[in-house]
């Protein structure tokens, strides 16, 4: 593995947003928010769980704490293309991230016990998280593309707009492309703001002004029912000729 490590730690909060939300909310943020250092994205995750899935159907029940291991890529990787794996926590609506860099080639070695562990805290902390969960595997692919603002003068406070969100619970490799079922209704996005402290007033007055609130919506999460509503319908005969 290489040498890059990262830790984030911060309060995440979720909303589900119209595109009339989008449009009041642009109006209210133009002034006051710049595109941030990575402002248009394309990302794609692989989450791993159990063949059960154990840390899913767990996180879906709300518990303080929870947590879950991605792989994430900022574009469809070749070999030698740097990608992120990560653990995410959230404790007490705190979540605590923390993600290596290395090789897309390396980190499926890695994850198919091909290749020891790499030095350093975090490196640790993600082996002993596939210890404890010993079976885990590719579970879930969810794609989206994100734009990411900044606060002009409180440059921790970052908000993201991810749309064209899909998913697909085969082909789970990274180098599979992006191909997959969409997870949201057109024209609706999932917005995320991301801060150390609470939100300031000018902010909460605009998402209420705008009829924007808190969800507890998960990608992963949604994802995972959809593809249960999948299987139930292809059971029940809805998608026999």
């Amino acid at each position: 593995m290489t040498a890059y490590q990262d830790v984030f730690q911060r309060y995440e909060k979720k909303y589900l947003v119209t595109q009339q939300q989008f449009n009041q909310l642009a109006r209210v943020f133009s002034p006051r928010m710049v595109p941030d250092r990575f402002a248009q994205s394309t990302i794609s995750n692989i989450y791993y769980d159990t063949p059960d899935f154990r840390l899913i159907r767990y996180s879906l029940d709300r518990p303080p704490y929870k947590e879950k291991l991605r792989l994430r890529a900022y574009n469809t990787p070749a070999a030698d293309t740097e990608v992120f794996l990560e653990i995410k926590k959230k404790f007490d609506h705190i979540v605590y991230k923390r993600r290596i860099g290395m090789p897309y080639g390396q980190a499926v070695a890695y994850l198919m016990g091909q290749q020891e562990a790499g030095q350093g805290q975090i490196a640790q902390e993600i082996e002993w998280f596939r210890a404890f969960y010993h079976d885990l595997r590719p579970a879930m692919f969810i794609y989206y593309d994100r734009f990411a603002v900044a606060d002009r003068e409180q440059p921790d406070l970052r908000i993201t707009f991810d749309s064209g969100i899909r998913w697909r619970a085969d082909d789970l490799e990274l180098s599979a492309g992006t191909a997959g079922e969409p997870l949201l209704d057109a024209g609706t996005c999932l917005m995320e703001i991301k801060i150390l402290q609470a939100a300031p007033f000018w902010l909460s007055r605009a998402l209420s002004e705008a009829g924007v609130f808190p969800t507890h919506f998960s990608k992963y999460g949604a994802a995972y029912q959809a593809m249960l509503r999948e299987n139930r319908s292809r059971k029940d005969g809805v998608f026999c000729a």
